[in-house]
């Protein structure tokens, strides 16, 4: 059996996260720890008691959602889960290579704290959007686009599976593109609620103020190879991880691809690791053979980790 664990990315924040993990696992009351040293403030007691309109804020979320991902993933791995593959939705690319080995979690939650501050400031409030498309195929949504920028941005941003694709732009663009994909034949198109159009064009700046930041991390060799966010390609090496990391600030997040090449890589289980259950929804409908757990509190590790610890473990 070959596993590979996965790992959300920001709109899965919400008061409380982790806090059931730092009540019985040592390693995830570590994490919250090493985090909120590396910060200088008490994340944790954001994440645990709020206020949820600070938490929502891109530059708290980012580092609540990669920490509550590593808090989950430690007490995982120290059960002698040994995963042969990771990846990661958007932000949940940090949360991975953390996972891997790739990069100290202190210096992540900094770099994710700044990326999130970055993007927030790209975009003027209000200018951008995203939304998301629900029942009509990516050619079907990119040709929409293509024909509502009128000179404005709006592109894919999110190719999460073959029914949902969400775009992002100018707020105008967005719009006009949604009513052309409805007139299309999607079943829905909603707009998200979400502060700033990641993944777009429009994140370029916030991608070059955050390169320089990225090049003065320690990153290694991940102990696991990735599967990456902007080429759905696997990543072995530090300097392909920083330069994914980079690229995938306005680069679309290729999750299908994602999913369906560690399928043709072999992997069989799925494991989603951290707050929410969102990827494990989207690779049900990527890959229906797929086996899919998910490790977001105490009761759910035990789960996983007894599911995981039949016999075919010893393949792992």
């Amino acid at each position: 059996m070959s596993l590979a664990l996965l790992f959300p990315g920001q709109g899965s924040q919400q008061v409380g996260m982790g806090r059931a993990l730092v009540e019985h696992f040592e390693e995830s009351r570590a994490a919250f720890a090493e985090a909120d040293r590396a910060l200088g403030f008490s994340l944790s007691g954001l994440c645990f008691e709020g206020p949820e309109s600070e938490l929502q804020l891109t530059a708290n979320a980012q580092p609540a959602i990669l920490v509550a991902s590593v808090a989950a993933v430690r007490p995982l791995l120290a059960r002698g889960l040994s995963p042969a593959w990771v990846a990661g939705h958007s932000l949940g690319e940090y949360s991975a290579l953390v996972a891997a080995g790739a990069l100290p979690l202190g210096e992540a939650v900094v770099a994710v704290r700044r990326r999130g501050e970055y993007m927030q400031e790209a975009v003027p409030v209000g200018q951008g959007a995203m939304a998301a498309i629900l029942g009509l195929d990516l050619p079907g949504v990119e040709r929409a686009c293509r024909e509502a920028a009128q000179g404005e941005v709006v592109s894919p941003a999110n190719i999460n599976s073959p029914s949902q694709v969400v775009i992002a732009g100018h707020a105008t663009a967005v719009d006009r593109a949604a009513e052309r994909c409805k007139a299309a034949g999607a079943r829905r198109a909603l707009r998200l609620p979400v502060s700033a159009p990641f993944h777009c064009a429009l994140m370029v700046p916030a991608q070059e103020r955050l390169a320089p930041d990225l090049a003065r991390l320690n990153f290694r060799d991940p102990l696991v190879p990735l599967v990456n966010n902007a080429d759905a390609a696997v990543v072995r090496t530090a300097a392909a991880c920083r330069e994914g990391l980079v690229r995938q600030v306005s680069a679309p997040v290729r999750w299908q691809e994602c999913v369906e090449r560690l399928v043709r890589e072999g992997v069989q289980t799925m494991v989603e690791v951290g707050p929410g259950t969102v990827l494990t929804g989207l690779v049900k409908k990527i890959a229906k053979g797929v086996r899919t757990l998910n490790v977001n509190d105490p009761a759910s590790l035990e789960s996983a980790v007894s599911a995981l610890s039949a016999p075919a473990r010893a393949e792992l």
